[in-house]
């Protein structure tokens, strides 16, 4: 694959607000994550600004079950944009990101678009261990469908 980064994007029916509101509490990222390896939030702050970093806990069969990663907040603009890079906890990240972009269309609709991208991953032992990307497609729309839900019950 020669393209290191996918994108995902839908409308939801929501203020961008909200949405941020949702996205930027680590808290709620389990429930948003539709490739099931984010399991829960390892007592973190709400995300106000880049520097931030907040620990996940998380379960994939090729990291050998159950670990952590630490997740270096990239970019932050208020009901705009949340990025951040991935880690083993205790590790510098490797160079993958996650970005996600909202999009005012109006006081009741967001375009929403996540994008999972790869391009920074030099490291050949990590590029084969990997073997990015890691998430599919179908896993960041699943993860748009489950944010737009939680959204609704917010």
């Amino acid at each position: 694959m020669s393209e290191k980064r996918i994108t995902a994007t839908r409308t939801i029916d929501a203020a961008a607000a909200d949405i941020f509101k949702v996205l930027s509490n680590p808290e709620r990222h389990a429930q948003i994550d539709g490739s099931g390896m984010v399991q829960s939030d390892d007592v973190s702050n709400r995300i106000t600004g880049t520097g931030q970093k907040f620990t996940m806990n998380q379960n994939w069969d090729k990291m050998g079950g159950d670990y952590k990663t630490d997740n270096h907040v990239t970019g932050y603009d208020e009901n705009k944009l949340l990025a951040w890079k991935t880690a083993p906890a205790g590790t510098e990240p490797p160079g993958w990101e996650w970005v996600w972009e909202l999009q005012s269309q109006g006081p009741d609709s967001t375009q929403v678009s996540v994008s999972y991208d790869w391009s920074d991953v030099t490291d050949k032992e990590v590029l084969k261990k990997v073997s990015f990307p890691a998430v599919s497609q179908e896993e960041l729309e699943t993860s748009l469908g489950n944010l737009a839900a939680a959204v609704s019950e917010a």
